[in-house]
C-alpha cells in the first residue's frame, strides 16, 4: 500500500509512541500547573530582577562611597601629621623660651641688663616668639577640630554602607528564598500532571513590557548558561543529542524564538512537557521539559512572546530548556538550532 508524504509525516508520532512504549500524549486539561503558582513564580523571578538590580546600584554606590571613605582615612592621616607637627613646633619655641628668658618679666630684665638696646632687641624677639607661638596654637586647635570632623564623617560613611548593603542582601536573599519554594511547588504541580499523561491548558501570564520591539528573532530565554549541544552523545540519549540544551532554573519564561503558530501542546514522555512552533520559511521550534505552558494549540504567537516556563519534566536531569529546530514537527527532523539561529542574526 502507498501513502501519500501528508499521511506517512501523520504516522511518525504513533510510531514513535510504540517504539517506545507509551501513548501519544494528550491536549486535554488536567490538575496541572494553575495560574497562581505559575504567576507567583513570574512575579519572584521580576522580583528578584529588581532586587538584584538595586543591589548592583548599591554595590556601585558603596564603591564610590568606599572610595570617599578611604579618601577621608587618607586626609585623617595627613591632618594626624600635620597635627604632630604643629605640637613639635610648639614644644621647640617652648624651648627657645625657656632658653632666652622668656618667661621673665620684663621689668626685671629691664633692671638686670647692661645695654639697653640688646635687652630691647631681646623683648623684641620674644614677642615674635610669642606672637609665633599663638599662631602655631591656634593652627592645632584648627587641626584637632577638623580632625574630629574628619573622623565622624569616616565613621558615618562606613555605619552608612555596611547598614545598606546588610538590608538589600536580607531583601534579596527573602525573594530567592520565596522563589526556591515556589519553584518547586510549581515543579511538582507540573509533575502531577506529566504522571497523570494529560496537559493543563494554558496559564496567561502577563509579560513585564511586553514582548521584544524590532528584533525578528531572539533567544528561548534571555539570561541562560548553555549546556548540551547539537549532535552530542550522552547515555541518556539513544542516539544523540537533538537539541541545545539552555540551563535555567524552574519557572524561567521561555519566549518563542520567532513569530509562527503554535502547532502542539503536549506532556508525557521523554520531553514532558513541550510546545511547538511552525514558523514561515517551513521550519518549527521545539521547547521542552517545561513546568507550564502559556499557550494553546492553534495561537498564533509573536517574536519574543511567551509560551510557557522552564522546569524539569520528562527525561530530564535537572532544570533546562530543551530546545530545538526541525524540519518538521517532528523528532528526528532537527538541525543545529545554534547554526540556525546565528543565520538568523542570534548568537548564543
Amino acid at each position: 500500500m502507498c501513502l501519500r508524504r501528508r499521511d506517512r509525516l501523520l504516522l511518525v508520532p504513533v510510531l514513535l509512541c510504540a517504539l517506545l512504549g507509551t501513548t501519544a500524549p494528550t491536549a486535554v486539561a488536567s490538575d496541572g500547573p494553575g495560574p497562581s503558582t505559575s504567576a507567583e513564580v513570574a512575579q519572584l523571578y521580576e522580583d528578584a530582577a529588581k532586587a538584584t538590580e538595586t543591589y548592583e546600584e548599591s554595590r556601585r554606590a558603596a564603591d564610590v562611597q568606599r572610595a570617599t571613605a578611604d579618601r577621608l582615612q587618607e586626609q585623617l592621616a595627613r591632618q594626624r601629621h600635620q597635627l604632630t607637627t604643629i605640637q613639635d613646633a610648639i614644644g621647640g619655641v617652648a624651648r627657645l623660651q625657656y632658653r632666652t628668658g622668656g618667661s621673665l618679666a620684663f621689668t626685671a630684665q629691664l633692671l638686670l641688663a647692661d645695654n639697653f638696646e640688646e635687652l630691647m632687641r631681646g623683648r623684641r624677639v620674644a614677642q615674635q616668639v610669642e606672637a609665633a607661638v599663638n599662631r602655631l596654637l591656634g593652627r592645632a586647635r584648627q587641626a584637632e577640630r577638623r580632625l574630629a570632623l574628619t573622623e565622624g564623617k569616616a565613621r558615618a560613611a562606613w555605619h552608612d554602607l555596611d547598614v545598606r548593603q546588610a538590608q538589600l542582601a536580607s531583601i534579596k536573599r527573602g525573594i530567592e528564598t520565596k522563589l526556591e519554594v515556589a519553584q518547586w511547588k510549581l515543579q511538582g504541580e507540573a509533575d502531577s500532571s506529566v504522571a497523570a499523561g494529560t496537559c493543563a491548558g494554558a496559564v496567561r501570564l502577563e509579560q513585564p513590557g511586553g514582548p521584544p520591539q524590532g528584533p525578528t528573532w531572539v533567544t528561548p530565554v534571555e539570561k541562560y548558561e548553555l549546556s548540551a549541544g547539537f549532535d552530542s552523545a550522552g547515555e541518556r540519549w539513544a542516539h544523540r543529542h537533538t537539541g541545545q540544551d539552555f540551563a535555567v532554573g524552574i519557572g524561567t519564561p521561555v519566549r518563542s524564538v520567532g513569530a509562527g503558530r503554535v502547532v502542539s501542546v503536549s506532556c508525557g514522555g521523554g520531553f514532558g512537557i513541550e510546545a511547538v512552533v511552525a514558523h514561515p520559511g517551513g521550519y518549527y521550534s521545539q521547547y521542552a521539559h517545561l513546568a507550564a505552558v502559556t499557550v494553546d494549540q492553534g495561537e498564533q504567537v509573536r517574536t519574543g512572546q511567551w509560551i510557557g516556563q522552564t522546569g524539569t519534566t520528562g527525561n530530564s536531569t535537572g532544570p533546562h530548556l530543551h530546545f530545538e529546530v526541525r524540519l518538521t514537527p517532528y523528532l528526528g527532523s532537527g538541525v543545529d538550532p545554534v547554526g540556525w539561529l546565528r543565520e538568523r542574526g542570534v548568537y548564543l
